[in-house]
């Protein structure tokens, strides 16, 4: 089943797929590699950005080139694109449509923490923005002062006390660590299970497709919304730069970060 998804996904990236590659053709492009340091992060233990867990370093910079070759001649040029053949308006209302669907995910986590008024929150925001705002196309929710709270299983787990464990590089998606990949795979599940039990054409022949390029054009909208390159930041130690800006920001995000503030009696 995984395999049919996958092939049905490229077959659907085939059209955009020819008209990227035809305009890297036309305009050319240089590789950028990381700068090797002339010195190795064991120097700076001292340093906060050293005092991330990786164990997993080899793995994850292999990881981390893999994902620059994937993004520079496949992800970014779909991409773009997307964003050519695409107009602003459109753009705008699927990435609506997307972020009202993650809605789900931020109240299931704002029940799991037990947080009320997030909770009740992020409900009304899915409510109105599902009917007023036409499937989330649009967002009258902000305008009636019904802020985004985003949450996901990861920020749940660190919520509850459970530590980042070690750094690790998810293929395609980045970044990441042993908590936040255990808490990707159990936000996807909810969502899958949620999506199959309402699924609209779970019963024409074409509904793998249909839900294939659904997942697809999710994954484009997601990088047209991040401006991150691999190896653009112009920092000889960008690999222990990102480790250690994931980590931190991860940390503020589950509360963990306080906790580590003491307070001088």
């Amino acid at each position: 089943m995984i395999i049919v998804t996958l092939y049905r996904s490229f077959r659907l990236l085939i059209p955009i797929l020819t008209l990227a590659l035809s305009g890297c053709a036309a305009t050319g492009s240089s590789t950028l590699v990381e700068v090797q340091p002339k010195h190795t992060i064991s120097e700076f233990k001292d340093q906060r950005f050293a005092e991330v867990a990786d164990p997993w370093e080899g793995f994850n910079r292999s990881m981390y080139r893999f994902n620059y070759y994937f993004d520079k001649y496949l992800f970014i040029p779909v991409t773009k694109s997307y964003e050519y053949i695409t107009p602003i308006f459109v753009q705008e209302r699927i990435s609506g449509i997307y972020g009202n669907i993650g809605e789900v995910t931020n109240l299931t986590n704002s029940l799991f923490q037990f947080k009320g008024k997030e909770s009740a929150t992020t409900l009304s925001r899915f409510v109105t923005n599902s009917t007023l705002g036409l499937g989330g196309m649009f967002d009258p929710a902000t305008k009636l002062g019904l802020e985004r709270r985003d949450e996901d299983f990861g920020k749940t787990l660190g919520y509850w006390g459970v530590a980042s464990g070690p750094y690790l590089v998810m293929p395609i998606i980045g970044p990441s660590s042993l908590r936040d990949t255990g808490g990707l795979a159990v936000d996807s599940g909810i969502r899958y299970g949620l999506y199959s039990a309402i699924d609209p054409v779970k019963n024409r022949d074409e509904s793998l497709a249909i839900a294939s390029g659904i997942t697809l054009l999710e994954g484009i909208d997601a990088r047209h919304q991040q401006s991150f390159r691999y190896y653009e930041s112009g920092y000889p130690f960008e690999y222990y730069m990102v480790r250690f800006l994931y980590h931190e920001k991860r940390e503020i995000e589950s509360g963990r970060r306080k906790q580590d503030i003491v307070t001088p009696p």
